[in-house]
């Protein structure tokens, strides 16, 4: 298991705009997505052990944010013919058994990964009312196998943001299993 840092995105950058679906089917857009104070979008897939180790702490975390008018939304974007364990279905399943509270959507395309500069599973974004990145780096300083995971990176950028002050003046890269992109060697 190769380790990516994540590709740490300017910060001020806009928000891409997507239109995706979940592992049932149903559509979501960034537009409908975004809260009263802004989006956190997070990359993950089902098979990597760095998003195992935080799944326990994301759905909490979707009601928590969505409370602080903080819209939360997961993308894979996975190449499914070589990870066949990260295809929409199986999205589905996992979407329901960590009791998701936030859409899990599939880019099939790539492109919207692509647009994010997204480089690992996970990779995080937090973008303010006006859609600019205020926000890239690492969930907590846990790893799988060294600490329990908590948020506490991503939930002092977005305390910061809900509270009206600047953005982490130190974000740290996030790291994990890279995207798989289509046409990799595994």
């Amino acid at each position: 298991m190769a380790l990516i840092p994540s590709s740490m995105l300017q910060l001020g950058t806009i928000l891409p705009t997507f239109h995706l679906p979940d592992g049932n089917g149903k559509f979501f857009d960034s537009a409908t997505l975004m809260g009263e104070k802004g989006l956190f979008v997070i990359f993950i897939c089902n098979h990597c052990p760095y998003v195992k180790h935080i799944n326990a702490a994301l759905a909490p975390m979707g009601k928590e944010f969505n409370a602080l008018g903080v819209g939360m939304v997961a993308i894979s974007s996975n190449d499914i013919a070589e990870y066949s364990e990260d295809a929409p279905e199986q999205m589905a399943i996992v979407a329901r058994e960590q009791g998701y509270t936030f859409p899990y959507l599939y880019d099939e395309t790539q492109q919207v990964a692509q647009a994010f500069n997204a480089a690992c599973t996970p990779d995080l974004y937090l973008f303010d009312a006006q859609r600019k990145l205020v926000y890239r780096g690492q969930f907590d300083s846990s790893r799988p196998g060294h600490g329990v995971a908590d948020g506490a990176d991503i939930r002092r950028a977005v305390l910061a943001l809900t509270n009206g002050e600047a953005p982490l003046a130190h974000q740290t890269p996030s790291i994990g299993c890279s995207i798989k992109w289509k046409g990799e060697t595994p």
